[in-house]
């Protein structure tokens, strides 16, 4: 079980380019391409410090999702990062027939993703990407709660053979994990509380106020149990199908749209091998815009209050 680190933030962008940095200097096949945001996706650590394997795409990510396919066939390993909005959506098609189809080793990273990323609006907003990426064959989608997981997936991912998306958030988080004893495993879970009444399932950078959800829960009575799924495809459903064998309540909690993304593979999982009372907290059906993180966490039910909303709801359908 981790412990919550309130106290402590780091921001998942810086950890990421210093990570591939010190990849890219142990690994001569890693090129890193960026789509002219490498101030901000922080990709302008190797361009810095390793030109020799960071290429300037520009604003043209179809044409840099091509080029990455062509350097995956002659052994390279590219690294390509933009805007989650950008990278997944406006390349999509390249993503599917140049990369997915033929299982190429591209690691693609969406920062910026989900509804915080400093007021930039709906254009700059990706609340889709889990979704789509996850519904394309032979694609890994992967979402950390903190940078110590973020850093551990990255290293798992350069020796995946294939290709992989990860969710990268802008700004500080909480550190959830310890870097000493954290192990990523592709398709497992991590149960972050135990508990007997109802489980939270999070992903990404909601994991942390569902566990503070959970905790306000605890005050009124209620054993909420956290289970955290970082790997979205594959999902873990064994320890899926175990919760809600446990407490027959589940409430799922992402920084998404809840359709498609981590509630749709979880209520896939519990049509198929479970039926119990499930709630969605995400984005419903509605485009994000600009405004600040609070403004937008409140606006579009994404606090561990109204998580704590959610619980209450299912509790009441698991009693009835």
């Amino acid at each position: 079980m981790a412990e919550l680190k309130l106290a402590q933030q780091i921001s998942m962008r810086d950890v990421f380019g210093e990570k591939l940095l010190a990849l890219s200097r142990q690994d001569e096949r890693i090129v890193a391409l960026d789509g002219d945001l490498a101030n901000s996706t922080k990709l302008d650590k190797i361009a810095e410090n390793n030109p020799e394997q960071f290429l300037q795409m520009g604003i043209a990510e179809q044409n840099m999702l091509g080029v990455a396919a062509g350097l995956a066939t002659v052994g390279f390993q590219p690294w390509v990062c933009s805007f989650a909005a950008f990278v997944v959506k406006r390349a999509l098609d390249q993503i599917t027939v140049s990369i997915a189809q033929p299982k190429l080793n591209v690691k693609m990273v969406g920062a910026y993703s989900g509804l915080l990323n400093g007021c930039t609006g709906k254009s700059h907003q990706s609340l889709e990407d889990m979704a789509i990426m996850r519904s394309l064959a032979n694609m890994i989608v992967l979402a950390p709660a903190d940078a110590v997981e973020l850093d551990h997936m990255m290293a798992f991912a350069n020796e995946y053979d294939g290709p992989v998306y990860i969710r990268v958030a802008r700004d500080p988080l909480p550190v959830i994990f310890d870097s000493a004893s954290y192990r990523f495993e592709l398709g497992k879970g991590i149960q972050m509380r135990r508990g007997t009444d109802v489980t939270l399932i999070a992903t990404g950078t909601q994991t942390h106020r569902a566990i503070e959800a959970a905790d306000m829960m605890e005050k009124e009575g209620v054993s909420a149990g956290v289970l955290h799924i970082p790997s979205i495809k594959p999902i873990d459903v064994a320890a899926i199908v175990t919760a809600a064998e446990k407490t027959k309540a589940i409430v799922t909690v992402e920084e998404h749209t809840i359709y498609g993304g981590l509630g749709g593979a979880v209520a896939e999982v519990l049509g198929e091998h479970a039926p119990v009372p499930l709630e969605r907290i995400g984005v419903r059906d509605k485009n994000g815009e600009s405004g600040s993180n609070d403004a937008l966490l409140q606006k579009y039910g994404l606090t561990p209050w109204h998580i704590v909303d959610g619980v209450h709801r299912v509790l009441r359908r698991k009693k009835g």
